[in-house]
């Protein structure tokens, strides 16, 4: 019996090759979009999977208050390591200080490559689980020792062995490779990491990074931490959370409260707002989650209406089996095998779709997602996926068509009903509802990501780039390199900073000016930066001056933005003096002289943070700045600048940085959702096109007869259009009125979450709705106007 429902299911399906068409083809794209969407959640779940003590990893991350307004980092004091080892020993299986990921220079023989690492203690290698394939796994041991990636090794060393040999790290510290571990995957928070040298070597080699061992005020480290098996997260906090506080009066007004945030939360859970965590990339889990169902459930519309739709063309078979013994339970079985036929014949389809899009898929994503092929949960998964959806799609027409009268079917009297059509018009309304407020959706996140990236910087980016100068080599020669570039022609002005334009490395606080407020707890965004800062960034001066040659007193000088001067309340502020709390420092009092109008270094969906410019008088330079000359074209200018950063520094690579690009990394997270909801997006509007494509075509069918009758008695083509496309024209209204408040509430809710927002604007809601509207009458069309123009002798020549 059961071969013989899937030799009559196969049999409809070539019978009906139109509609089969349509059916497997919804299908299979509704289903190879849910599997893309699948694959994708499920790597973001598995992210950090490579640990294989994942639950037991954290990170060291501390709450600060200033002024009724908590701060939440992972920025960590390093005085913290030697009370956790001394007082808390025994709830740590490792303790390991870190610096944070930066560039350095690894140099063997005449290659000389730029990668990411990090300084760590020892015992690194064991928590974070590396696949070491040459040299020992503890290679961190040697105070001049340095381990590296698989690729690393390639790039240094090609096919040879790397243990053993030298590399010499940004042109000052000779280092031995004491192991090589493969590359970390993709999915993982240190992916990028291609070395790793000991935290000896690090902190001998840098003053500073000495003197802060007793310094708690001094939040410039990193912690990562392994519980032991025997305790939990929450009970390592509870007796850690008040370290800091008890051990620096002075840092006790800002209330530090020390916690442990694990590695399950890093990548899907690491917003957090006011001290309370607020979610994260999470957020976007259940959002394509929802979208995956949805489409889904838009092709199984399709297949739900067209089955339907079609109930008279199989009445009469269900009438004959009912009449020869068949119980209605063997029909429903019967329809659900039909179904199930066409939803894996579907399910294969949407494989190779699936093949033929991954590529395309990941670097839309940025991932690098594998299809499982050897993976039994997937093939387990699928076939759930199979089931459900055959359910899903088959068991409401199985049941209709099941519930048909036998004696009316076979006396030929038979009639759908005057209500029948009314299930398909409730799923044809559910569709567009779908589709219109995903495209309501995707339109508002293409705003919103339009209207920060229109949002006034405060500096030119155009023709401004940053070089990395990192190591000692370049300290003290930067009046030189500046007086070179500018006489090359390749640039018109450099300066130097302590951080990049984009991104705030550096916050202070301690300082005393007239009028403030007692118990004010400020929190400045600290730069050193040096002479032709303002020129060099093209920064708009709202009082004052920037740092000049002219002023010898400058390096005792600061220049604030606006909302500095806001902040701390500074009337009149130019010419007025700020002190550093601590007495020992010699260059205090600064001068303010000068406020330039706000710069967005941070997100550019958040309010911009109050910041000062010091005058650089240590050497901690990170970054040149320079304009290029606007005379010559780009790449004649950096030709110019890179004959002289060779012949000044002829063992370091000459890198560099466009900030307008590095600016533009700071939309990449909310582009990538917005390209990913514009396909899926489509994709929904297409599934739904397609089924009304169907019922278009059925309608237009049913009414042939009744269409040559018309035509015959006078109707116009217009008519006759008319009155077939009307009745879907009034469903697609009906959406657009279900639809449009559910996405303004939905994507307004969304938008809370940005500081800086555009809002759900009526424009967007009209475009959104304009366009179903023409989509629909397209679709729909096609259909009514091939069935206006039909030959009426033909569908009347039996009458």
């Amino acid at each position: 019996m059961l071969k013989n429902y899937f030799k009559i299911a196969f049999r409809n399906l070539l019978k009906n090759k139109v509609y089969s068409l349509i059916n497997i083809s919804g299908l299979a794209i509704g289903m190879a979009a849910t599997i893309l969407i699948g694959l994708w959640i499920v790597d973001e779940l598995n992210y950090n999977s490579h640990f294989k003590d994942k639950a037991t990893i954290a990170q060291v991350f501390q709450h600060e208050s200033a002024n009724n307004i908590v701060d939440t980092g992972p920025a960590i004091p390093r005085p913290l390591e030697f009370a956790l080892r001394e007082d808390h020993a025994d709830n740590f299986k490792h303790i390991i200080m870190s610096s944070w990921e930066q560039p350095r220079y690894l140099k063997h023989g005449e290659t000389n490559i730029n990668r990411l690492g990090h300084a760590i203690q020892e015992g690194a290698t064991e928590m974070l689980n590396l696949d070491v394939i040459e040299g020992v796994r503890d290679g961190l041991k040697e105070k001049n020792s340095i381990m590296i990636s698989k690729s690393t090794s390639a790039s240094l060393f090609g096919s040879e062995t790397a243990i053993g040999k030298i590399i010499k790290v940004n042109n000052q510290h000779d280092l031995v490779v004491t192991g090589v571990y493969n590359d970390i995957p993709e999915n993982n928070s240190f992916s990028d990491v291609d070395y790793l040298i000991p935290w000896k070597q690090y902190i001998s080699s840098q003053e500073w990074i000495e003197n802060a061992k007793d310094s708690w005020g001094n939040n410039s480290f990193q912690m990562f931490v392994q519980i032991n098996e025997n305790t939990n997260m929450e009970a390592v906090t509870s007796k850690i959370i008040d370290v800091k506080k008890n051990a620096s009066p002075e840092e006790a007004e800002f209330n530090p409260q020390l916690f442990l945030f694990p590695m399950e939360d890093w990548h899907l859970r690491s917003d957090f707002e006011n001290g309370v965590q607020s979610g994260g990339r999470i957020e976007n889990v259940w959002l394509f989650g929802v979208i995956g169902i949805f489409i889904l459930l838009l092709a199984c519309i399709n297949f739900i209406n067209l089955s339907t739709a079609r109930s008279e063309k199989r009445a009469t078979e269900v009438g004959i089996r009912k009449s020869i013994g068949s119980h209605r339970g063997q029909l429903i079985f019967q329809f659900l095998t039909e179904s199930f036929s066409i939803v894996l014949l579907a399910f294969v389809v949407a494989i190779g779709i699936v093949l033929l899009s991954l590529n395309g898929f990941n670097n839309l994503a940025s991932k690098a997602i594998i299809f499982p092929w050897s993976n039994v949960m997937f093939w387990l998964a699928s076939l759930l996926f199979i089931l459900i959806t055959s359910v899903l799609s088959g068991s409401y027409p199985a049941l209709y068509l099941s519930s048909f009268n036998p004696v009316s079917v076979l006396k030929g009297t038979f009639k759908a009903g005057r209500y029948s059509s009314l299930p398909r018009k409730v799923l044809v309304v559910t569709q567009f509802t779908v589709s219109i407020a995903l495209i309501i959706g995707t339109l508002v996140v293409i705003n919103q990501i339009q209207f920060s990236k229109d949002r006034p910087v405060g500096y030119d980016r155009n023709g401004l780039i940053q070089i990395p100068v990192m190591s000692a080599e370049f300290i003290g020669k930067h009046e030189t390199m500046r007086t070179q570039f500018v006489a090359s022609g390749g640039a018109v002005s450099m300066t130097t900073m302590s951080g990049p334009t984009t991104e705030v490395w550096s916050n202070r606080s301690g300082y005393t000016w007239e009028g403030k407020p007692v118990g004010f707890q400020e929190d400045l965004a600290h730069t050193s930066v040096n002479y032709d800062f303002v020129k060099t960034l093209g920064l708009k001066l709202v009082e004052g001056r920037g740092f000049s040659r002219d002023f010898p007193t400058d390096s005792n000088a600061v220049i604030l933005n606006s909302t500095a001067v806001k902040y701390m309340g500074i009337k009149d502020p130019i010419g007025k003096y700020i002190r550093d709390s601590d007495v020992e420092d010699p260059f205090t009092p600064l001068k303010i002289i000068g406020v330039i109008d706000d710069m967005i270094v941070q997100s550019p969906y958040s309010p911009v943070k109050q910041s000062m410019y010091v005058f650089e008088r240590y050497g901690n330079i990170a970054f040149y700045g320079l304009r290029l000359n606007p005379a010559k074209s780009t790449s004649e200018n950096l030709a110019l600048i890179e004959s002289v950063f060779k012949k000044n520094f002829p063992n370091t690579p000459f890198d560099y940085q466009f900030v307008d690009e590095e600016f533009g990394k700071k939309f990449r997270a909310e582009e990538r959702i917005a390209s990913l909801a514009r396909v899926f997006t489509l994709l929904a509007i297409f599934i739904s096109c397609l089924g009304l494509f169907g019922l278009a075509s059925f309608v237009a069918e049913q009414r042939t007869k009744e269409i040559g009758v018309r035509k015959v008695l006078g109707a116009s083509i217009s008519q006759l259009w008319l009155l077939l496309s009307k009745d879907f024209i009034k469903l697609v209204f009906i959406s657009l009125l279900i639809s449009s408040p559910i996405a303004y509430y939905i994507m307004g809710q969304w938008l809370q979450k940005f500081s800086y927002r555009t809002s759900v604007t009526w424009d967007v809601i009209a475009i959104a709705c304009f366009g179903a509207m023409i989509i629909t009458l397209i679709t729909v069309s096609f259909q009514a106007i091939k069935a206006a123009t039909s030959n009426p002798v033909k569908s009347l020549r039996t009458e």
